[in-house]
């Protein structure tokens, strides 16, 4: 089944370590109840950043699309190891 995806956003990600630069998509598909499962899944994607990633979870499809949706706040997890840019090159954050 070829995933259908409702948002997108193109980031580029600095590694702080090296310096090296890459593109990140992330993607985030349409929201929908898993067989046998009490919690609603939403697919999302952060491609070139991660090879794998879970679907998010919620009580229902509003809520797993809201996580999914959340992408500032697992761009600020990572922020230890990575910087975030617009692809203008300005910083995603404003910290």
């Amino acid at each position: 089944m070829t995933q259908r995806f409702i948002a997108e956003r193109k980031v580029i990600c600095e590694d702080v370590a090296t310096g090296l630069r890459r593109n990140v998509t992330i993607r985030i598909g349409v929201p929908y109840w898993p067989p046998g499962d009490p919690f609603a899944s939403c697919p999302v994607e952060y491609l070139g950043l991660f090879d794998e990633f879970a679907d998010a979870k919620g009580v229902d499809t509003l809520q797993a699309l809201q996580q999914a949706a959340d992408v500032d706040d697992m761009l600020r997890r990572l922020g230890h190891k990575y910087r975030f840019f617009w692809e203008s090159g300005d910083p995603y954050f404003d910290e």
